[in-house]
């Protein structure tokens, strides 16, 4: 019998996490760099169990990846835009050719599939506003199958977060 591997047993579901879990994923949240030494003394385990712990949470899809945080302004993507995106055709075909061209423009740094007027939402980074022109004009708007688009200019942010709080 073929194994199944750890991810694709829990893909779709939901895991179970006690108190220690969601403290040792507070913890990881709040500092990835955290070493598991410094998690175990803080939430009164010893280091194996907390090692367990964070493999299972990875091994369940819990913890998808580490990441670090970047403050855009300071590598010269200082404007950030809300991009709205409708397609004229809504195909699977269409939509996978869509998504997987949005997946190879590095200055969408997210993309939401959402309801309403709209079908896609993309965060998008540029250097300035003459950038995010030719990103439009150039790349956005050359794409087959693209019905509208708009664009909103965020002024400034007052929360991001990637915390779950719990």
């Amino acid at each position: 019998m073929e194994k199944i591997p750890e991810k694709e047993k829990y893909a779709g579901g939901s895991v179970s996490l006690d108190e220690k879990d969601w403290a040792i994923l507070r913890l990881l949240q709040e500092n990835a760099k955290i070493t598991v030494r410094e998690i175990a003394g803080i939430v009164h385990l010893s280091t194996t169990p907390v090692h367990e712990r964070i493999k299972r949470m990875e091994d369940t899809g819990v913890i998808l990846q580490y990441a670090t945080l970047v403050d855009y302004r300071k590598v010269k993507k200082g404007l950030m835009v809300i991009c709205y995106v409708s397609l004229k055709e809504h195909s699977k075909k269409s939509g996978t050719k869509f998504i997987r061209t949005i997946n190879e423009l590095p200055e969408v740094i997210e993309c939401y599939n959402i309801s309403g007027e709209f079908d896609f939402m993309l965060k998008v980074v540029a250097e300035n506003m003459d950038a995010y022109y030719d990103f439009h004009v150039n790349k956005l708007g050359q794409l087959e199958n693209i019905g509208h688009m708009q664009s909103t200019f965020v002024m400034g942010v007052i929360k991001q977060t990637h915390q779950l709080i719990h």
